[in-house]
C-alpha cells in the first residue's frame, strides 16, 4: 500500500494586496479514497496530478483526472475532489491570489466552467511547483520573485495547451482572427518603429492580402489604423501630460518628426496639437 505523505511551505513574504502573490505550495501522495470538500476557498488553488487517478467536482461538472492533468479551484466556488480507491493521486499544488490572476487565467482558458488543463507527459509544471516549494522552505528574500516567475511559466504552458485544444470561438472566422492578431500587434508596437512588412512576415502572410482583409474588417488600411492609433494616443498625452513638449509627445507615440506629427494631427482633428491642448485644458 502507498505511504501517505504531505509537505507544504508558505511564502515567507506576507501578502499585502499585491497584483499577484503566491500563498503556498506543496505536494502529497494521497491515501486511497482521500476526499476534500465540498468546500469553498478564498484563493486560487492549482493541483497538478503526477500519478494516480481521481475525480474533481465543481458547481458545473465532474472531471475524471489522471497523470498530466491539472485542476484549478476558483475562489468562492463550491468544489470537492477525491483520489481513486485503487490508484490514489500523487499531486503537487500551488495557491495564489491577486488582481492580475484573472488576466493570466483568461489567456490559459482556465475559467470556472473549464477549470482543467491537459499537458504533455514531459510537462515542466510539477518541477516548477516543486521549485516554489523548495524556495519557500529556504526563506530567501528572493523567494517571492522566484515564485512569481514559476507561476508565469506554469501559466505559459497552460496557455500553450489551451491553444492547441481550442477551436475558433463561435462566429469568429479565420480572417477575423488574423485581423485581431494584427490589431494586437499594432496596439502593442505603436510607440516604436513599426514595420507593416515585419508584421506581415511575423503572421506569415503577404502584405497585399493582409491589407485587403484588414480594410474589409475595419474600414482602414493597416497604415491608416496605425497612424490613427498614434494620434489618439497623443491626444491622451496632450490632455494628461502638460509638462511634455509637442516633440516629446510625438516621439512617445512613435512619430519622430514633430512637423509630420502636427500635420497629421490637424488632418484628423482639424486643429494643431497646441490648439487641442489649450482647448482641452480650458
Amino acid at each position: 500500500m502507498l505511504q501517505e505523505t504531505y509537505s507544504a511551505a508558505a511564502n515567507p513574504e506576507v501578502f499585502d494586496e499585491s497584483d499577484l502573490h503566491i500563498l503556498f505550495a506543496g505536494e502529497s501522495q494521497t491515501r486511497p479514497d482521500h476526499r476534500v470538500g465540498p468546500k469553498v476557498y478564498d484563493y486560487y488553488l492549482l493541483h497538478f496530478v503526477e500519478e494516480g487517478t481521481g475525480s474533481f467536482q465543481t458547481e458545473y461538472s465532474i472531471y475524471e483526472l489522471q497523470p498530466g492533468d491539472g485542476f484549478l479551484i476558483h475562489p468562492n466556488q463550491l468544489v470537492s475532489y477525491a483520489s481513486d480507491i485503487k490508484t490514489p493521486w500523487r499531486y503537487r499544488w500551488i495557491a495564489f491570489t491577486g488582481e492580475k490572476v484573472p488576466a493570466l487565467l483568461g489567456r490559459a482558458g482556465l475559467t470556472p466552467q473549464h477549470p482543467v488543463i491537459h499537458v504533455q507527459a514531459d510537462s515542466r509544471i510539477p518541477k516548477l511547483i516543486l521549485s516554489v516549494l523548495q524556495e519557500f522552505r529556504s526563506k530567501k528574500p528572493s523567494s517571492h520573485l522566484h515564485s512569481l516567475g514559476c507561476l508565469h511559466l506554469i501559466m505559459a504552458e497552460a496557455e500553450d495547451a489551451h491553444l492547441k485544444e481550442s477551436t475558433l470561438p463561435s462566429g469568429e472566422s479565420p480572417v477575423q482572427k488574423i485581423v485581431k492578431q494584427m490589431i494586437y500587434y499594432i496596439s502593442s508596437q505603436y510607440a516604436h518603429h513599426v514595420s507593416i512588412e515585419e508584421m506581415c512576415a511575423s503572421l506569415g502572410y503577404n502584405r497585399a492580402y493582409l491589407s485587403r482583409i484588414f480594410k474589409k474588417e475595419t474600414g482602414l488600411t493597416p497604415v491608416t489604423y496605425l497612424l490613427k492609433l498614434r494620434i489618439d494616443k497623443s491626444r491622451q498625452l496632450l490632455r494628461e501630460r502638460p509638462e511634455l513638449s509637442i516633440e516629446q509627445i510625438a516621439s512617445s507615440v512613435g512619430l519622430n518628426d514633430a512637423l509630420y506629427f502636427s500635420r497629421q494631427f490637424r488632418r484628423f482633428h482639424g486643429q494643431s496639437p497646441s490648439e487641442y491642448r489649450r482647448s482641452a485644458s480650458g
